[in-house]
């Protein structure tokens, strides 16, 4: 099944996707709040809208992030992604990268639909977008082996982690960040796609075998595959349950894809600013196979509010 969350005159909804079709579920309910329910009453509530007469076409509604997550881990798990971002600082893939699925939490407030404007951060000069496929939790879980985790992810939805690059680059020199960097918004969409719809494409090695392309202003710029992932997101799960929780709604970002998966890492390898960064009017396709394509315009943003230096005590 396909769930989504949407906006129909004036009306904030979630239900079933099916043939251009938003089917609403009978009741006025959050899709996460069905999703805590558990998988078995989220697809009951699927089949009884997909069974009743009323639907909006998907033409007429606006689609919003399928849902508010509680948190969201961001990963880095394409190695040729590592690489061409440290290229360009004239580094190599850190022999630490090779030991876990590092990932770094971004803010779950910022997420946008899968056609929502993006605003270019305050004071951002090096606009970014990062083409992910980010997998969901659908219950809860500690301390899990890879083989356990399988069965706690629902589903999959597209996540492109909008970046100003050059925020970015001052914060993590502070060996903090990413921060205001990662901060302004996050696409989530266009919906969630349950993990039964995906398995048909499901490798030896346990990855999802989907292809992947993002295009600025309808010029491809990248192109990759999931399954070229270094971990699959069972293992994700598993690792990011160590000695803590997951939870129904958690995301987990698979981290930004390569082969141009992103402009940083082009300018790593081209060791220029080519692409150039993104500016109001860009816009900004993703498609995964299997789960759909999200499109985002970029915007103007907001005036950065001055701040005083630090007050140096030494």
């Amino acid at each position: 099944m396909k769930f989504a969350t949407f906006v129909h005159d004036g009306k904030r909804q979630s239900g079933v996707v099916a043939d251009d079709q938003l089917h609403p579920f009978e009741h006025p309910v959050d899709l996460l709040d069905l999703i805590v329910e558990g998988e078995e009453a989220l697809r009951a509530a699927g089949e009884r809208a997909l069974t009743a007469s009323l639907y909006v076409p998907l033409a007429d509604a606006r689609l919003l992030p399928p849902l508010q997550p509680p948190t969201v881990r961001d990963y880095m798990t394409f190695e040729s992604h590592v690489e061409g971002v440290a290229r360009g600082y004239g580094d190599a893939v850190p022999e630490e990268w090779y030991a876990a699925p590092a990932f770094y939490f971004t803010n779950p407030y910022a997420m946008i639909g899968a056609h929502d404007d993006a605003p270019v951060p305050p004071g951002c000069g090096r606009f970014d977008f990062e083409l992910e496929v980010a997998a969901v939790i659908g219950k809860a879980g500690r301390d899990l082996t890879p083989e356990q985790a399988r069965d706690h992810i629902l589903g999959y939805t597209i996540l492109n982690d909008w970046s100003a690059r050059d925020l970015q680059g001052r914060e993590m020199r502070v060996k903090l960040g990413p921060a205001k960097g990662k901060d302004t918004s996050t696409t989530l969409g266009p919906w969630l796609v349950t993990s039964d719809e995906l398995e048909r494409h499901r490798d030896a090695e346990g990855f999802l075998d989907l292809a992947l392309t993002v295009a600025v202003n309808g010029q491809t710029v990248g192109r990759d595959r999931l399954a070229n992932m270094a971990w699959t997101f069972e293992e994700m799960a598993a690792y990011a349950s160590r000695g803590t929780w997951i939870r129904p709604g958690d995301v987990l970002g698979s981290g930004t894809c390569g082969n141009g998966g992103c402009l940083a890492e082009l300018w790593g390898r081209h060791r220029i600013l080519e692409p150039l960064p993104l500016v109001p009017g860009d816009s900004v396709t993703m498609t995964v196979e299997g789960i759909g394509t999200i499109s985002n315009t970029v915007v103007e943003g907001v005036a950065p509010v001055p701040l005083p230096p630090a007050r140096r005590r030494r």
